[in-house]
């Protein structure tokens, strides 16, 4: 039985792994040379890097028995495609849902980045971004003196923070998930007044950032997650089990 997951997220790579035990053919999906390594190689996985279009995806997914999505929970238009080309394969299709984190007293939550940067136009203080590379654009209206942005030491993480304007010295170039002893040294040394993150679930390190925020006497700004429907790993290990 051969089995397309797609991944870059920290379940996506248990369950493949828990997929190959039983015996199945499991190629994993990940988009950049980083996700290749954290996926590592083990026996019955096929390890498939770069970003696929609508058409390649359908084609990957042809034959396939089962399409598990296994990327991050605000991948959002990710998650869309990947459904859209399960559906033009015929091929039955997962999502693998990482729970959300409840959210502490006193958090704000907002929509998206966007949203997020409104909210601190006319608030002042420094502000640590630890909601990825991808969404430093939106905060482009704010002074990049202020901000503090947590990304992957990769050549495109340091490259958004300084299409961003960010002065090289606030760049926080690093790989979590972080402990609550490192997030809150970081939050003290930068003398951080916003924290700004999404809800990334215990894979994510949320409860750490969200206990770090408190002790420091940060402010904790979360974007509000996808509202999605999905399935525990065990569930769609389950299925995998019956047509095995």
């Amino acid at each position: 039985m051969n089995v397309v997951v797609f991944s870059g997220t920290t379940e996506g790579r248990s369950f493949s792994r828990a997929l190959a035990a039983l015996g199945a053919a499991v190629t994993v999906c990940v988009a950049t040379e980083l996700g290749a390594e954290e996926q590592g190689r083990a026996d019955g996985i096929t390890v498939r890097t770069g970003r696929l279009d609508a058409e390649e995806m359908t084609a990957l997914l042809r034959g396939a028995a089962l399409c598990v999505d296994a990327t991050h929970p605000y991948a959002a238009e990710a998650t869309r495609n990947i459904r859209a080309a399960a559906a033009a394969a015929g091929v039955e299709y997962h999502r693998l849902l990482r729970p959300a984190s409840p959210l502490p007293t006193g958090s704000v939550v907002q929509a998206d980045a966007a949203r997020a940067a409104a909210y601190l136009a006319d608030r002042p203080g420094r502000v640590l971004l630890a909601t990825g590379a991808k969404e430093l654009p939106a905060f482009a209206a704010l002074d990049p003196a202020r901000l503090y942005p947590r990304v992957l030491p990769t050549l495109a993480g340091i490259a958004a923070c300084e299409a961003a304007g960010v002065p090289h010295r606030n760049i926080l170039a690093m790989q979590g998930p972080f402990t609550q002893e490192l997030n809150a040294a970081l939050l003290r040394q930068f003398r951080i007044s916003y924290m700004v993150t999404k809800d990334g679930g215990v894979a994510g390190g949320f409860a750490e950032k969200a206990e770090a925020a408190a002790q420091c006497g940060v402010q904790l700004i979360v974007l509000r997650r996808p509202e999605e429907q999905g399935e525990s790993a065990e569930t769609i290990l389950q299925r995998c089990r019956e047509i095995l």
